[in-house]
């Protein structure tokens, strides 16, 4: 895809089931590579995430969820992550044959058999039980591509400040949902601040900030193994047909 793209200045591609040409903008495709470039080179990390999510309540009201969570892996089979705030809380420990999802709130855990690599572990345990991982989509040697996919345009929009760093800011649309995406343009690019506006589902909103990135730290491997808090009971789940 990047030697194909980077022979054009700009193409025009027809969006998966919608009439009109796509816009995709060199400039942003080549700073979205180079974003994947650095974290697809990564053997570890770590790093912190703040989030607000919308989400309609029983009576179909808008209601605003703030989060954050902490994310600690090493590639290509080892995954911590912990989530606290108005959603719950809550972690998963993977360490490439097991994933454990705890509840701090009711105080049980799951431990489930998982494949052998962290991306795979991630598509099977969404599929099958419905986890969502922190940051997910970015990990993933895809990400240009999907967007792509997904968008009618794409395109950059300069340089920003976000949170005191200097931003690329590149702007995302499609007929059902808009992306703006910062990434840092002063030493590595890394994802700074994301917001997903669900067009379709009265405007709802996904925002992601991110902050204290640790590049190839030495992670100890035991954080990877779960251990049952005292009291904790153990549980079962259905994966969902």
């Amino acid at each position: 895809m990047k030697k194909l793209f980077f022979a054009m200045a700009l193409l025009a591609f027809i969006g998966k089931g919608y009439s009109q040409e796509k816009e995709i903008d060199s400039t942003a495709i080549f700073i979205l590579d180079k974003m994947s470039d650095v974290i697809g080179d990564l053997e570890s990390v770590s790093f912190n995430m703040e989030s607000v999510v919308d989400r309609f309540d029983a009576e179909k009201n808008m209601e605003t969820k703030h989060g954050n969570s902490s994310i600690s892996m090493v590639g290509p089979d080892k995954l911590l992550a912990i989530s606290s705030g108005d959603r719950g809380n809550y972690g998963f420990w993977y360490n490439g044959t097991y994933l454990t999802y705890y509840s701090f709130d009711e105080n049980n855990y799951v431990t489930l058999d998982a494949p052998d690599t962290i991306l795979t572990m991630i598509d099977s345990m969404h599929v099958s039980y419905g986890f969502k991982f922190p940051a997910a989509d970015f990990f993933y040697p895809s990400f240009t591509d999907d967007l792509m996919d997904s968008f009618n345009s794409i395109k950059y929009l300069g340089k920003k400040m976000i949170a005191g760093e200097q931003c690329y800011h590149i702007q995302a649309t499609s007929p059902d949902t808009d992306l703006q995406l910062w990434i840092t343009s002063t030493g590595y690019m890394l994802p700074k601040k994301l917001i997903i506006i669900y067009k379709n589902e009265e405007d709802k909103r996904y925002e992601a900030t991110f902050n204290t990135w640790k590049l190839n730290p030495n992670i100890p491997s035991s954080i990877f193994e779960f251990t049952p808090p005292p009291h904790s009971r153990l549980i079962s789940i259905m994966a969902k047909s």
